[in-house]
């Protein structure tokens, strides 16, 4: 979903830099898998097909942070709001 982001914080020896790959379109995803001391993480398109990748050593990775797009569309939350309102508005009418 537009909106997943992971942030990958490597140590370089001195310092730590943090990479970020984001799903830039709506229907993207990113993806996280581990395997043979390699983190790798994917842009994904809805096909599977990945666009975009990173790899980096597990020995080297200090953190990764998954910032989940949110399941409600933009917009519903205020809906959502605005019933729960009414509805304790319904209660204190009774």
């Amino acid at each position: 979903m537009k909106g997943d982001r992971v942030e990958i914080v490597i140590d370089t020896g001195g310092a730590a830099e943090t990479y970020e790959i984001v799903a830039t379109r709506a229907g993207r995803k990113v993806e996280v898998s581990t395997a043979r001391g390699v983190v790798e993480v994917s842009e994904v398109t809805r096909a599977g097909q990945a666009v975009r990748t990173g790899r980096f050593m597990a020995t080297r990775v200090i953190a990764l942070v998954e910032h989940p797009a949110s399941d409600e569309p933009v917009g519903a939350e205020e809906s959502s709001r605005h019933r729960r309102t009414r509805a304790e508005q319904a209660e204190t009418l009774l």
